[in-house]
């Protein structure tokens, strides 16, 4: 399905309003075409110099004249002559109608028009005021209505697409990449209220202007109308040509605006590495790179929108003089046929000819603004299939549609045979080399682990999949015997705890940072688990205490207070199974110290996972058991001293430990 259809549900929520905005944009049109009609009483004023009285006098008397001509004639057919009797019949309907409408005019609206000329003028222009006063109106209204549908509908939009991002695991959400995820919910998400914006109002009036000019200039002469009507496909066939180049521009001018938001995000991330490698120049050059890189592409959107403004222009002239010019001819010769074929019922004179053309040139303002409306169409269209792609990105890690429960207190956790390689789909195993393989453990309820290997052995890895970041291509994960993926998601993770080597805190204050953790923890139970992970005491030194506002990334403290803080909050969620992600590899020796000791004392009965490739003593004499990975295999699984007896793997890493103290 095309991704801009699924615009229509986010619309259709308003189509009250819409139906108001269409409702708006038809009497804004009805209007337009009512100021281009007035062109015949002030062309009967000015240049034939005849009052509207004396003109509608005359016309019916005229009209009078050619109904009885025509009913006379249809008298004295004979009853053979169907087909003159049919025409004959047809002009007579004509000319009632015709008679009608000034019989009309000339009880309702004559007895208030002034005799004079010039008054008759000014009362035009004054008509003519009141006209476009009143269409200001409700184009203004029209397009404060319409703005708001866009900006509530693309809100709407932005919302459900971030909670599907949400909704991801982080390996799709890594695949995807964050600044490109971040691009496409702001920047083409901008650009599609704005392109949007001009849709829901001109692709709804300049459509209806248009019709509204053609509509009067069929009643004026329905003939000559359609020698004008008959170049349309010119347009179509122009559209085409320029649609899908208009469509891939637009798409690689946002992919370039993606990457270039991509290299701004990561020089402003790592700013401090861009100093100290003096890389400057280096960012600078990318950046001027992808700046040109920009610059083509958007003047490729621009030179090919700009062609269908003239093209549309030239078009619609085309149009234009393929009516007048009959018309004109008509008009000079007297006549109402050219070359046999029959153009006007009557003569036509200069006053018609005037609000033809006014007509006919009324419609290619409008034709002309559609022409840079179909720019914006192709750009709402890339950006939909930027956005909405969004929400065609499959997570890996998916609920399951019947979870079980787990037990109150979970005693075993069990790898079994697990293996896992990075990737995408169904057949991850298959996309890139095993960061795992036959991995068979099995730790109890109370033990607290450490898994130890050198950068890239797949321990992060391995334990990433208890709170099922990640899913095992192979193989099994247990809790008590009960895979986790038939466990509810929410389930799972409010019985695991998590602290990282990068500690990730938001911009908010310290107090708000710990209750994350839990955030219907009561103040009490937050100020305990401060004190348990040694927060309270660098407090005192900050001037507004929990209320201190840690900074983008917690840039305002130092590491060791930032790892406590983050400790806070996992303590605060009272986790049962508790998981540290080289939580002490990047902090200083006293806060490495501090931690380890709030460990000793929050982790009792509970089970700990502590991944690590460093091997300090308080480190040895917190943990149990020591489970040593290398490429993706257990190769050993024991305490220090067992370890350091039998495998070779752990007493090069202790060893290597030893040489760096």
């Amino acid at each position: 399905m095309d991704r801009t259809s699924r615009l229509l549900p986010y619309a259709w929520k308003y189509r009250r309003q819409l139906a108001l905005s269409a409702v708006l944009a038809s009497v804004v049109a009805m209007l337009w075409g009512l100021n281009l009609s007035v062109t015949f009483p002030i062309v009967k004023v000015l240049l034939e110099g005849q009052s509207l009285q004396e003109y509608v006098g005359e016309s019916i008397d005229s009209l009078n004249e050619e109904v009885r001509h025509y009913e006379s004639l249809l008298d004295e057919m004979a009853d053979e002559q169907h087909q003159n009797a049919a025409r004959a019949q047809e002009k007579l309907s004509a000319a009632n109608r015709s008679l009608s409408l000034f019989v009309a005019l000339q009880k309702w609206v004559m007895p208030h028009l002034s005799d004079d000329r010039f008054n008759t003028f000014a009362m035009l222009l004054g008509l003519l005021f009141v006209v476009a006063l009143i269409k200001g109106v409700f184009s203004w209204t029209q397009e404060v209505l319409v703005g708001s549908i866009v900006q509530r509908s693309v809100m709407r939009i932005r919302k459900d697409a971030f909670r599907h991002v949400l909704q991801l695991d982080a390996q799709t959400v890594g695949a995807a990449g964050g600044n490109d995820l971040l691009s496409r919910l702001t920047n083409d998400g901008e650009i599609l209220v704005s392109t949007l914006g001009i849709l829901g109002v001109r692709l709804v009036r300049e459509p209806l202007k248009a019709i509204a000019c053609v509509g009067f200039a069929f009643i004026l002469n329905w003939r000559l109308t359609l020698l004008a009507v008959l170049v349309v496909p010119l347009l179509l066939v122009a559209y085409q040509r320029f649609g899908g180049s208009l469509k891939r521009a637009s798409r690689r001018r946002l992919e370039s605006m993606s990457r270039m938001y991509k290299l701004l995000a990561e020089t402003f991330e790592s700013f401090k590495i861009v100093t100290a490698f003096s890389a400057a120049s280096r960012h600078r050059h990318r950046f001027h790179k992808e700046n040109q890189e920009y610059y083509r592409q958007y003047m490729k959107v621009v030179r090919v929108g700009a062609l269908l403004s003239p093209t549309t222009e030239l078009v619609g002239m085309v149009a234009v003089f393929m009516a007048l010019l009959p018309a004109a001819f008509l008009v000079l010769r007297g006549g109402t046929s050219i070359w046999g074929v029959k153009l006007a019922l009557n003569p036509l004179d200069v006053s018609d000819l005037s609000v033809l053309y006014a007509l006919l040139a009324g419609t290619l303002d409008p034709i002309r603004k559609l022409s840079g409306i179909f720019r914006h169409v192709k750009a709402t269209t890339a950006a939909c299939d930027r956005i909405f792609g969004i929400m065609e990105l499959k997570t890996q890690v998916e609920e399951v549609s019947r979870p079980q429960r787990l037990p109150a207190s979970i005693s075993t956790i069990r790898f079994e045979k697990v293996g896992f390689a990075y990737g995408t789909g169904a057949d991850a195993g298959q996309s890139s080399p095993p960061v795992l393989q036959d991995v068979s453990l099995t730790v109890r309820k109370g033990e607290i682990v450490a898994v130890v290997g050198t950068n890239g052995s797949g321990k992060s890895t391995l334990i990433n999949m208890l709170p099922r970041f990640f899913d095992c291509t192979e193989g099994l994960v247990l809790f008590d015997e009960i895979d986790v993926k038939h466990v509810r998601l929410r389930d799972l993770r409010s019985r695991i705890g998590l602290v990282t080597q990068e500690t990730l805190l938001f911009d908010a204050p310290i107090y708000d940072n710990i209750l994350y953790g839990r955030p219907d923890a009561t103040e009490e139970e937050v100020l305990r688990a401060a004190d348990q992970a040694h927060v309270t005491p660098f407090l005192d030194q900050l001037s507004a205490g929990f209320d201190t506002v840690v900074g983008e990334r917690g840039q305002a403290l130092s590491g060791g207070q930032r790892q406590r803080i983050a400790l806070a909050r996992a303590i605060l969620r009272d986790p049962e199974i508790m998981i540290l992600d080289e939580a002490t590899s990047a902090i200083d020796y006293h806060s490495e110290q501090l931690i380890h000791r709030t460990l000793q004392e929050f982790c009792q009965d509970r089970t700990v996972f502590i991944i690590s490739h460093v091997l300090s003593q308080t480190f040895l004499d917190l943990v149990t058991r020591i489970i040593v990975i290398d490429n993706g295999v257990v190769v050993g699984d024991g305490t220090h001293d067992e370890l350091i007896g039998f495998c070779e793997d752990y007493r090069r890493l202790s060893h290597v430990q030893k040489r760096a103290a």
